[in-house]
């Protein structure tokens, strides 16, 4: 191990300690439903989402309805994911005009990321248009992880909850995720890569020619 990898280690850790509990303690509060400073921005899109899902956000499930709403997403997630690269040769913003993902390259890769393990055995812009990562992978990118941290609210109710029946909201859980979490922490880090000279744009693939061509 050299110096600079224990650094790295050091400074990942003492980063972990001292955000667990500020950042705890305001996913607590986004879970219980409590005000909290970004409601005033996302407050209206949460509402207007539920509206339009018809999701009555203070109607709990019990546990086996909490289940079942997270396998049928996640299903559905899959399906999409896999619609799309098989579809890809269709679809727009593939400056590449990169054709189908094979079947089983389509199905392991929609798997893997609705799964949140974003195991990728495919060769990134070679294979899969911008489209095909902005709507699928990285739209699995935020859900997927709400899934989980979805998952970990309602094992904390369960645990918390003795004698209670119901473990939360499945879709409110995941909405709240991504809403007040995922989305702020991503635009946090998106500021850091863009003053870091890190950029993306629609246009086709650059070619380089290295020194020794």
């Amino acid at each position: 191990m050299t110096g600079n990898g224990w650094l790295q280690i050091t400074v990942y850790m003492v980063a972990l300690l001292a955000l667990a509990v500020p950042l705890g303690a305001y996913m607590a509060r986004v879970y219980d439903g409590e005000p909290i400073w970004l409601s005033r921005i996302f407050g209206p899109l949460e509402r207007a989402l539920y509206r339009l899902t018809g999701i009555r956000a203070d109607q709990e499930m019990s546990w086996r309805s909490y289940a079942v709403a997270l396998l049928l997403f996640s299903a559905a997630s899959v399906a999409l994911v896999y619609a799309i690269q098989r579809l890809q040769g269709l679809l727009p913003l593939n400056p590449a005009t990169l054709g189908t993902v094979t079947s089983h390259l389509a199905f392991n890769t929609a798997v893997s990321f609705a799964t949140n393990t974003n195991w990728q055995s495919y060769g990134g812009e070679t294979t899969l248009s911008y489209l095909t990562q902005m709507v699928g992978l990285t739209v699995q990118n935020f859900v997927s992880a709400a899934v989980g941290m979805a998952v970990l609210a309602a094992l904390a109710r369960g645990f918390a909850r003795r004698e209670s029946r119901t473990v939360g909201n499945f879709w409110v859980d995941l909405t709240r995720s991504t809403l007040y979490i995922l989305l702020p922490l991503s635009f946090i880090l998106a500021i850091v890569l863009v003053s870091q000279g890190v950029f993306q744009t629609f246009a086709g693939p650059a070619h380089a020619m290295s020194i020794g061509s």
